[in-house]
């Protein structure tokens, strides 16, 4: 049972406007410009391409033509990204931030890595001292740090060979470039970018299953969620790999969402 009232849904398209203004445009062909044009009384509006509003494009002089949008034929009109394709690029443009602070927090792990590598005499003599106090002081608190986790990494890190270091930097930086490059080709919306993140993010998906079935925490099932979410989205809603008829299909629907592409048929 409904309530007579309509429900509204968040417009993308006026939120792409509103971040970067309208897309005005005179096709050539006489229905498609009467069809986005109108007179009021403050002058001639244009349709906005995006958002589907007249916009004023400006006021003429007493006697002087009025001014006109960027003009040309309909196949040539921009393709704007507008409605279900408008919320894709909000959302993998927050999957692109997201990796960016990803690829700063590695590339901050592999300094402090390597600041550690340059003392770690120094380190492992503070840790040897520290070690035996910790516990005590802990353990009259009530907490067990005989079997702790924290500590035994914190010994294999200080006992650890310097090579063994060197890879380790190696491995975080060469991790925070994947992640940097993944955040520049989903913010840019290139193919390749959102290739390049099913690949960077889906070969460690197994590893993190594999982290869940020993551990659960809040931060790695989030993780986990979270990457598996990207990767679903991107296969089905870029279409991916042919899935769902592949780039051709995907191009032929951005291209029919167009809203001169609606226009040209309401003309015919």
């Amino acid at each position: 049972m409904t309530d007579g009232r309509k429900r509204h849904r968040f417009d993308w398209s006026l939120l792409g406007c509103a971040l970067s203004g309208h897309v005005l445009y005179a096709p050539t062909e006489p229905a498609l410009r009467a069809r986005l044009t109108a007179e009021t009384a403050g002058g001639v509006t244009w349709r906005c391409l995006r958002c589907a509003d007249f916009v004023p494009v400006g006021s003429a002089a007493p006697g002087a033509a009025a001014p006109t949008p960027p003009s040309g034929p309909a196949e040539d009109a921009p393709l704007v990204k507008r409605g279900a394709e408008m919320r894709d690029a909000v959302l993998l443009r927050f999957f692109a931030v997201e990796r960016w602070i990803r690829a700063l927090l590695l590339g901050a792990a592999a300094y402090v890595v390597h600041r550690f590598a340059g003392r770690q005499n120094d380190l492992r003599q503070a840790f040897d001292q520290a070690a035996p106090v910790v516990k005590q002081v802990f353990g009259k608190a009530g907490f067990d740090l005989q079997n702790s986790k924290t500590l035994e990494l914190l010994q294999k890190a200080v006992d650890a060979r310097p090579t063994t270091l060197a890879w380790i930097i190696a491995a975080l930086a060469a991790y925070a470039v994947v992640e940097a490059v993944e955040g520049v080709g989903l913010w840019l919306l290139q193919r390749w970018g959102e290739y390049f993140a099913f690949v960077a993010t889906g070969m460690f998906l197994p590893f993190e299953v594999y982290e869940l079935t020993h551990r659960v925490s809040p931060l790695k099932l989030g993780t986990f969620l979270l990457n598996l979410a990207l990767v679903l989205y991107l296969v089905w809603t870029k279409r991916l790999f042919g899935v769902r008829g592949g780039k051709r299909a995907y191009e032929a629907q951005r291209h029919a969402a167009s809203l001169l592409e609606v226009e040209r048929a309401a003309a015919e």
